[in-house]
């Protein structure tokens, strides 16, 4: 047992957590359609969060995002999954031309069977996420104990000392 919960480190060393997110064209389909794509691919959502509309970090004029998390599992391998995650980005139209830049869909390996992972182009945990509001909010909700997988790190302490004050606001009549 750890975080508080009897069976959310077998959770952790089984489930995948992915971040989607978009700022341009038409954001919800977008991220559904991307979900869909990840579940062709291979990947199985077992949960989902609430959309959230959140304020840009880092390249701050842009157009807000929607964001949310799921969680989920599956047998391809980080690479393949990577892999497949910058596809559907891909066929979704994203143009990688600016860091934090404006996008049509971004899909983010946050967390993958509690590996850890560091790797030129492949992190994991994603590198930033205990400082992104953005993707702490929808993973607590569908996971409120969640820990690193060091074990010592909670992702909700993380939460609780961002000062980064950027706005994320849960979409009404969204939950699932």
């Amino acid at each position: 047992m750890y975080g508080g919960r009897a069976g959310e480190g077998e959770e952790l060393d089984r489930r995948v957590y992915l971040s989607l997110g978009a700022n341009l064209g038409e954001r919800r389909s977008q991220i559904e359609q991307g979900i869909v794509s990840l579940e062709k691919g291979g990947f199985t959502v077992v949960r989902r969060s609430s959309f959230y509309e959140t304020e840009p970090v880092d390249l701050v004029d842009q157009p807000w995002f929607l964001n949310l998390v799921i969680a989920g599992e599956t047998d391809l391998s980080p690479r393949d999954l990577l892999a497949l995650c910058q596809r559907i980005e891909k066929d979704t139209g994203r143009e990688r031309t600016v860091r934090f830049g404006p996008r049509t869909l971004d899909i983010d390996i946050l967390l993958y069977k509690g590996h850890q992972i560091d790797e030129q182009d492949l992190e994991i945990p994603h590198p930033r996420m205990a400082c992104r509001r953005f993707v702490l909010i929808p993973l607590l909700e569908i996971a409120p104990t969640m820990m690193a997988p060091d074990r010592r790190t909670r992702y909700a302490d993380a939460l609780a000392r961002l000062d980064e004050n950027k706005k994320v606001e849960k979409l009404k009549g969204n939950e699932f």
